[in-house]
């Protein structure tokens, strides 16, 4: 942040009291809060990335990116290796965590749709319980409004996706250029906003633009995977026999590997680039990590580390989440608070997006959303308590004629199994074939058994738990567009 930024931050978010403070030394800093408050109730932050899929970390076993801030969270924590969305499309799944519910109840099924002024979220619950809060960074539920959203008592984002460079902030109601690379900025904002005193617990959220395209990197890490051979998948050409007709028909468009790449043509670009923008988010992890260790406050806060869905980078001929697959759906999970997790582990249960919110109110020891929530918590599992835990989900999506290159999709997914299928939303017979892979054996899902006779019994099984799992969230009668006809021309400018 520069200097003239700064102070413009500073002044617009009432914080010019804390500057004297903030210029003395960590530790007085850190006494000094620790003076203060008496309420041991723990701090919560959560650090949300966009479009960050569950392999791109260096504790989860990329072969060549390295996130050292990201693996000292799960090393000192515990890292869910199955962490899956229930909708893998940005608005619903944030909407999701913060409301503990499915898509097809909270109603924000599109990037369009505000997020309901009066539904209950674990923000507006630690709200109500004492607890100072804050936004900052993308929220992204309306493309077109940026204003403060309830349950916050600091608000610093902006309209839609944001830019990687120069995005206009509204900073609690004061609206301003941030000059500068888009991570360094809203992590600057967090600082100076965690660096205040608190008197009492303190929740902040910090919701990062990346790695959600198109992607660029800072300069710092423009080039450096260039000597990297970059790959294609192994699944790459996994589009003919045994996949659905849609899977190859978008080859060519903007969700395709055959489309223009978000700009930028060429393959080994568009992933170098995907995966450029990374690093900075991992420095903004260690930064967070080093202000809430100088403010005398690391050790008594919930530190979580997401993302809101996958990213398909060329798998079944794919770049974009919304679909089923596994790099669409499954998503990053670190959780880091040393007063619970007193063993670190890694959580191999399937977690979902909608038991983030139960999970921090669990934790906190806060009033719950409800008993009509669909998601629960893990705190048993940072234990490695799993009894009574779920061994299936089922999955969402409903078509968007913003980008129409994914028919409805409707899906379960078991510890061993996994079956799709798209619906027409008219009760007729589907159009597209439907899918079941048995991801024990098989997990590249390449060889699709729908059509199998020895597998007829589990497709009916399976067809039969989705059904039952739609019926337990209130799923039922199943609403969605109907006969959507999927078009291969590219999206409108502003929402690519």
């Amino acid at each position: 942040m520069t200097h003239m930024n700064r102070r413009r931050f500073l002044k617009a978010s009432g914080a010019l009291a804390a500057t004297a403070a903030a210029s003395q030394s960590c530790a007085v800093l850190g006494s000094k809060v620790h003076a203060v408050r008496r309420d041991r109730r723990p701090n919560v932050v959560v650090i949300l990335t966009d479009d960050q899929r569950w392999d791109c970390m260096s504790c989860a076993g990329h072969p060549f990116l390295k996130t050292p801030n990201m693996d000292r969270l799960a090393a000192e924590g515990a890292r869910f290796a199955n962490a899956f969305v229930t909708t893998s499309l940005c608005s619903p799944s944030r909407a999701s965590m913060l409301s503990g519910l499915y898509a097809h109840t909270h109603q924000v099924i599109n990037n369009f749709t505000d997020f309901p002024k009066a539904l209950a979220s674990y923000p507006r619950r630690l709200q109500e319980a004492g607890y100072e809060t804050a936004y900052i960074g993308k929220w992204h539920m309306n493309e077109k409004t940026d204003e403060k959203q309830p349950g916050f008592d600091f608000w610093a984002s902006h309209k839609g996706q944001g830019t990687y460079y120069d995005t206009t902030f509204n900073i609690e109601g004061n609206r301003q250029v941030l000059k500068g690379y888009y991570t360094h900025r809203v992590t600057d904002l967090a600082e100076d906003w965690l660096r205040r005193p608190h008197t009492r617990p303190f929740l902040m959220i910090l919701g990062h633009k990346a790695p959600h395209g198109p992607f660029q990197p800072e300069p710092k890490y423009e080039h450096i995977f260039d000597n990297i051979k970059i790959e294609k998948p192994a699944t790459v050409n996994d589009i003919g026999e045994g996949k659905p007709s849609w899977v190859r028909e978008r080859l060519a468009t903007w969700h395709g590997i055959n489309g223009p790449l978000y700009g930028l043509q060429e393959w080994d670009k568009f992933i170098r680039c995907y995966l450029g923008v990374l690093p900075s988010v991992d420095d903004s992890v260690g930064r967070i990590y080093e202000t809430l260790r100088a403010i005398g406050q690391l050790d008594n806060t919930l530190l979580i580390y997401l993302s809101d869905n996958g990213f398909m980078l060329g798998e079944h001929g794919g770049i974009d989440k919304r679909c089923m697959y596994e790099e669409s759906i499954r998503v990053p999970l670190v959780v880091r608070y040393p007063e619970w997790i007193t063993t670190p582990r890694v959580v191999n249960e399937m977690v979902l997006n909608i038991d983030l919110a139960p999970s921090i109110l669990d934790l906190c020891g806060a009033q719950p959303l409800g008993r009509r929530i669909h998601g629960r918590s893990w705190k048993n599992l940072l234990r490695g308590d799993a009894r009574g835990w779920r061994r299936s989900w089922y999955y969402e999506y409903n078509y968007e004629k913003e980008f129409p290159y994914t028919p409805n999709v409707r899906g379960v997914r078991t510890d061993e199994w996994k079956y799709i299928h798209y619906p027409n939303g008219d009760g007729q017979p589907d159009k597209y074939k439907a899918e079941l892979y048995h991801l024990a054996s098989d997990p590249l899902e390449t060889k699709n058994l729908i059509d199998a006779p020895e597998h007829a019994d589990r497709v009916r099984q399976l067809r039969a738990e989705l059904l039952a799992l739609q019926k337990a969230a209130g799923g039922l009668p199943d609403v969605m567009p109907v006969n959507p006809e999927l078009k291969m021309e590219m999206p409108e400018q502003s929402i690519r």
